[in-house]
Order: C-alpha cells, then sequence, then structure tokens
C-alpha cells in the first residue's frame, strides 16, 4: 500500500561541483568564453566527422565508402574547418579589443557584435563546404577507385576526376588564399598590435596576464592555420601521399585534441579555480 503512494520521478537533480561555489563563479558567458564553446563544438564535430571512419580505415588495408558517404564526409570537413577558421578571426578580434581597449571592450564587444560574428562564422562555413562539395560532385568519376587517404579530402578526391578541373582548382587556390591567408595575416597584424601594447603596460602583473590570453590563441591558430595551408596551398607533387596523410591528421585530429589543453592551462581562472579544487580535496582526504 505504501508503495502504491509513492508517486514516480521524472528527474534528477546533478549536483557538480555545488559544494564549491568558487568553481561555479567564473564569468563564463563573457564573448571569450562563448567563442571557446563554438570552438569546442567545431573541434569536436570535425573529430565526429573524421575519427569513426579512419578506425575503420586503420583495421583494415581497404576499405570502401560509398559515393554520397564520402562527400558527405568532404562536405563536412570542409564546413566544420571553415567555420574554425573565421572564429579564430573573430577571436583574435576579441582579444585585440580586451587588450589594446579594455575600458572599451564591453561596448566594442557587445552581444549584437558577438551574434554577427558568430552567425557570420558558422554560415560561411556552410556556404563554403555546400559550394565545393556541389562542384566536385559534378565532376565524372570513372576511375580508378582508389583514394589514397585516411579521409574523403578535396585534393585526393579531385585527383581521381576524368575531366579537367583547371577552373576549380583555381577557385579552390583562391578561395583558400581568402579563407586561410587573409584572416591569418589579419591575426597576425592584430597581434603585432597586440604585442606593442602588452610591452607598454607599466605592471609586470598586467603584461603576464595579458600575455598568458595572448599566447593561448597564438597557439591555436598557428596549429590549424599552419598545418591547414600546409594541406590546401601545396603543390600536387610538393609532398608524398603519406605527408599528406600525416598533415591532415595533425590538423584533423591533433589540433582538436590539444585546444582545450591549450586554453584550459594558459587561463589563470581555471587554474585558480583547479588549485582551490585540489587543494579542498588534499585538505578533506587529511582530516
Amino acid at each position: 500500500m505504501r508503495r502504491q503512494n509513492q508517486s514516480s520521478m521524472v528527474e534528477f537533480i546533478l549536483l557538480g561541483f555545488s559544494n564549491f561555489p568558487e568553481l561555479q563563479g567564473q564569468s563564463l558567458h563573457v564573448p571569450t568564453y562563448l567563442f571557446l564553446q563554438n570552438l569546442s563544438v567545431v573541434d569536436v564535430s570535425i573529430s565526429a566527422v573524421i575519427m569513426p571512419e579512419m578506425l575503420v580505415v586503420l583495421s583494415n588495408e581497404k576499405t570502401s565508402i560509398s559515393f554520397v558517404s564520402c562527400f558527405a564526409q568532404k562536405y563536412f570537413i570542409l564546413f566544420f574547418g571553415g567555420t574554425e577558421c573565421f572564429l579564430l578571426g573573430a577571436m583574435a578580434y576579441d582579444r585585440f579589443a580586451a587588450i589594446c581597449s579594455p575600458l572599451s571592450y564591453p561596448v566594442i564587444m557587445n552581444k549584437h557584435v558577438f551574434m554577427k560574428l558568430v552567425t557570420g562564422s558558422w554560415t560561411l562555413g556552410f556556404m563554403l563546404g555546400t559550394v565545393q562539395t556541389t562542384w566536385v560532385s559534378s565532376f565524372p568519376f570513372c576511375g580508378p577507385s582508389e583514394i589514397n587517404h585516411t579521409s574523403c579530402e578535396t585534393p585526393a578526391v579531385l585527383e581521381l576526376a576524368c575531366a579537367d578541373t583547371f577552373l576549380f582548382e583555381i577557385y579552390a587556390f583562391t578561395g583558400t588564399i581568402l579563407i586561410i591567408m587573409v584572416p591569418f595575416m589579419l591575426i597576425i597584424l592584430s597581434y603585432i598590435r597586440i604585442l606593442f601594447v602588452i610591452l607598454k603596460m607599466p605592471s609586470t602583473t598586467g603584461r603576464q596576464k595579458a600575455f598568458s590570453t595572448w599566447a593561448s590563441h597564438l597557439t591555436s591558430v598557428t596549429l590549424s592555420y599552419g598545418t591547414a595551408s600546409v594541406t590546401y596551398l601545396q603543390p600536387k607533387s610538393g609532398y608524398s601521399p603519406e605527408t599528406k596523410k600525416l598533415m591532415s591528421l595533425s590538423y584533423s585530429l591533433l589540433t582538436p585534441l590539444l585546444n582545450p589543453l591549450i586554453y584550459s592551462l594558459r587561463n589563470s581562472e581555471l587554474k585558480r579555480a583547479l588549485i582551490k579544487l585540489w587543494r579542498r580535496k588534499v585538505d578533506s582526504c587529511t582530516f
């Protein structure tokens, strides 16, 4: 009878670190952290697109993939890869505003500007994937059918086309310059300006904090743009197929793996919170 009167639970409550309020007081809704959230989504998505098929390829000598699946993978690689490039450019502008104009930062990087930058990054990534995938899929593929790569990257798939791809290669090269090199050069110019501002800071603590914020983004940009430009801007005979595979792995899997470590280890707020958590844990174990 008592069992019948009990109501069934329809939800659970996750306590998380409720015993450590200092971990929940971080300002995780400022643009910097919101940019990092979008970058994390992109990194996880790139790995999810490439990793499952790659594991199958590595465990078997030869693995078949359907035409539709190959071009779907190709589309999402371009979509998320392009979005990441634009996001890193937007994050460079965010760091530039935060370090060079700290008092005006809330006005410069307000919610409206932030939404424009994020929406624009995802939209441009979507357009990149759609245009390139649609164009390449229109080429005839009459053999051979072996892609000498671990995934359906555009350069590897394009080598199997049975048509003149010169016009597309010109478009792809120009697009790569605009998507990778132009944002990269703008980021470098903003970094030079940031470096001068940091060196002029009278406080050593201020310089260290600003440099820590700047260095994490610089490391991520170097990994992403460096390896991607080597892959997509190289001549056809520039590197061996094995070297191309390793380059592809570095920006599609290594970079998403390292980004969380780069940003978390360089973030002073997160480090302080982890140190407090560790000390609290040690104290509780002692008693």
